[in-house]
Order: structure tokens, then sequence, then C-alpha cells
């Protein structure tokens, strides 16, 4: 996220590309280059108008996409500083919501929590208009509290359920025709907002948005499961993700301290997960990746891969690796 933007940093400093908030570079280009229109109205570093830095702060993003061809590019693997939903009413389009492939089609709902990874466009994006809002609730993690803004007019009961409806079910993509017409009224708001700026209807707007979505989700009976929302997920997420990570200079309280937890409490949990003691998952990580790029860029130094890797020495990383594969790695590099 650009310096100046207004985003609480993401869980993985270390990768721009997946766990920092998205900033959608492409985007801007396409709209650069005329293959796409997009409206939308925005605080931070998100693509639109800026909206006045009081106007419901925590709205990250309000818009849409009117695409009326298929284009070359997609948004790849990247994080919300908030709770997503995005309705298709015109066209498909393919995406990937924590790691499940998926097509939305016209009158399709994605619901896309602060902490779900998720690509749009395999790989590119095609033909659609997409409605969307970013609305941050304050968390980044499964475990953490959710803090609606003020301005929603829903009852202290009905936050309450809708929180814990998206806590405890993670079911990413709705049939969601009954959302359509307030999507369409949204896309009008933002739509008029240049010429006729109204913070009031965009209030309302969303909060009868999230009325709607909360009477659909009420009407399918979900069945729910609290360890969604437990530290041990956020754990099993944190160990997930891992190995994307191994060039950073992890250390047990690094790792604990990114999970919200002490590192007695991490280190219990990491145990249940995957049966070893953190600093030991991160090495098996490591020495995975470091095979992986001994096979795959063979002319690659040893002390440049021992370095992509994350060990602090080539030495230590000989002695880590052979005790893992039983090879060195040179050893290891030449075998076919």
């Amino acid at each position: 996220m650009a310096e100046d933007a207004q985003v609480v940093p993401a869980i993985f400093e270390a990768n721009d590309r997946v766990y920092k908030a998205d900033t959608c570079d492409p985007v801007k280009v396409a709209v650069e280059r005329g293959q796409m229109r997009n409206v939308a109205l925005v605080h931070g570093a998100y693509p639109g108008l800026q909206l006045p830095a009081k106007c419901l702060p925590e709205l990250c993003c309000v818009g849409y996409w009117d695409i009326t061809k298929d284009q070359s590019w997609g948004l790849g693997d990247h994080r919300n500083e908030g709770l997503e939903l995005s309705y298709i009413s015109r066209g498909k389009l393919a995406a990937g919501i924590a790691g499940q492939e998926t097509e939305l089609r016209s009158g399709s709902l994605a619901v896309i929590r602060p902490w779900q990874v998720h690509n749009w466009g395999k790989p590119n994006i095609t033909a659609c208009r997409q409605v969307y809002f970013i609305l941050d609730v304050g968390v980044r993690r499964p475990d953490q509290e959710w803090n609606w803004p003020d301005w929603l007019v829903l009852s202290p009961e009905d936050v309450r359920r809708l929180t814990q409806l998206l806590r405890h079910n993670e079911q990413s993509t709705w049939k969601a025709l009954a959302l359509g017409d307030a999507f369409e009224k949204l896309r009008k708001t933002v739509d008029a907002w240049s010429s006729a700026p109204n913070e009031s209807r965009l209030r309302l707007c969303i909060n009868e948005l999230l009325i709607s979505f909360l009477e659909m989700l009420e009407a399918h009976n979900i069945p729910l499961d609290e360890s969604l929302s437990s530290a041990q997920r956020t754990v099993e997420m944190f160990l997930a993700a891992l190995p994307q990570h191994v060039a950073h200079p992890w250390d047990l309280d690094l790792m604990a301290e990114q999970c919200g937890l002490a590192r007695s409490r991490f280190a219990h949990y990491c145990k249940l997960s995957v049966n070893l003691t953190p600093m030991e998952f991160l090495v098996r990580c490591r020495v995975n990746a470091a095979q992986k790029m001994l096979r795959e860029q063979p002319e690659r130094s040893v002390i440049d891969i021992a370095a992509a890797c994350g060990f602090q020495s080539a030495q230590y990383f000989s002695t880590v690796f052979k005790a893992r594969t039983g090879r060195s790695p040179r050893d290891f590099a030449s075998t076919k």
C-alpha cells in the first residue's frame, strides 16, 4: 500500500503482493488505456475519487467496474483491510477466494472477509459489471472482535447477528438476485457523486444493503462453526501462508506477534496444528523452499538460495539441509 494510504499494516509486511492491502494497479492501467470504466469513491490508495477524510472513514471504497470486452489482465492474490461485498450484475467473472476457484455470474455475490486471500480473473478479467464496497471493521485476523461503523442504523442485536454469521461461517459465494436492486441503487448513487455528492444517500444505500444481506443469510439457516473465529484458526492460517514468506527474518516473538498471541500460546497452537514447534516448522518450510529452488533454478548459487530461503549463512543452511534430506545442497542440485 502506498505510504499515504489510510490502512493498518497487513499480516505479513514482508510481501507486498499478497498481504498488503491491494491498490488495484492493473485497474488504474486499464482505465488509463480505455479498457474499462471504473467509477469509485475511495479512501487511501484505491483507484477512484477521493472522499473527504471525515466522510464515512471506515468505507475503504465503493463503486463499480463496467467492462464490455474480455481483458488481458487480472488482479492477483491480495487481501483487503475490510469486509468486501461484490455483486455481479452483468456478465461473469472468474475468481479465487480463500483457495477455492469459482465463477461468478449475473446475480452472484462474493463475500470476502478481511483475512481472506482472493483474486479476480483466472487469469484474466472477462466482460462484466461488478458493484462492490469494502468496509473496514477493524480486524485482520479471524479471532479479533469486529467493530462496525457508528453510522450504521442496524440494531445492536442485528449487528451482533450479522457479525456472528460472518465470523462463524466462511461461505464466499451466494446467489443473491434479491440484492440486485439495492446494489443498483448504490451504483447510481456513486455515479451521481461527482455532480451531486450526497453522503446521506450513500449511508442509506449501504445500510439498506447490509439489512438485506442479513435477511438473506438468515433465510438460509446457515450452520455456524465457532472454531472459525478461534485463536487456533488464526495460527493455522498463519502457518498455511508461512511457506510463501520464508525469506522473512522470523523468530518466535515475531510469529507470535503476527497472530496476536503470547509466545507460549502461539507455540501451543502450533504444536496442535502441525505437531512441531514454531521454529521446527519454519525450518521445514525453508528447506522445502530450498529444495524447490535447487531443482528449478540450478544456475543459482547455494549462497544465494540460502539467503532467499531465510538462512543466515550458507554453512548453517548446508548443515540443516543435509540433516533433513541426507544430502548436501550441491549433491541435491546435481541429482536429476
